[in-house]
């Protein structure tokens, strides 16, 4: 009797994985869950990776791979505007922040002369990327805001830039 269990259970949890993989490659909201669940994941990790290189000078020297001298501390808040862009990248990505609300949140963020010139020494960090991908567009969203608020003739830097309507993805 235990063995037929033991091959029932087999045989159970294969057809579970093949259903798995199934609904997986038809797009069904579970696939969805999974892969919020695996971009939490990667997030936590890059986070904690970030947050060593912020604790420790050794690790951010890893890091540096800006095209002038940056001294530690400025790399330091470097790596700390990268982690608040990759935050606000990371909700959007899970649905938690709409195109519009992430053009906002970096509307604010570019008020900010650190942030301004850790995007500007990041600049060549986004040539690689393909023209087709979510991170070049965003970027380029945000080059785009940052040239906007150069070019405000207001001061009321909330209402610089184009942003885009409320449901797009």
């Amino acid at each position: 009797m235990a063995t037929q269990s033991a091959g029932i259970h087999r045989i159970v949890s294969a057809a579970k994985q093949k259903f798995s993989v199934t609904l997986d490659s038809l797009g069904v909201p579970g696939a969805g869950h999974r892969r919020r669940a695996a971009l939490t994941e990667q997030h936590r990790l890059s986070f904690d990776l970030l947050c060593k290189a912020m604790d420790d000078p050794a690790l951010a020297a890893v890091l540096d791979t800006y095209e002038s001298d940056v001294p530690l501390d400025k790399q330091r808040q470097f790596l700390f505007a990268n982690a608040l862009y990759v935050n606000n990248l990371y909700f959007y990505r899970i649905g938690a922040l709409s195109r519009a609300e992430l053009y906002g949140h970096l509307r604010v963020m570019c008020r900010n002369k650190v942030f301004r010139e850790y995007w500007e020494a990041t600049r060549h960090h986004r040539k690689s990327l393909p023209d087709s991908s979510e991170e070049y567009i965003l970027g380029r969203m945000l080059d785009d805001l940052i040239h906007d608020l150069d070019d405000a003739d207001t001061d009321e830097w909330w209402v610089v830039g184009d942003p885009p309507p409320e449901d797009a993805a």
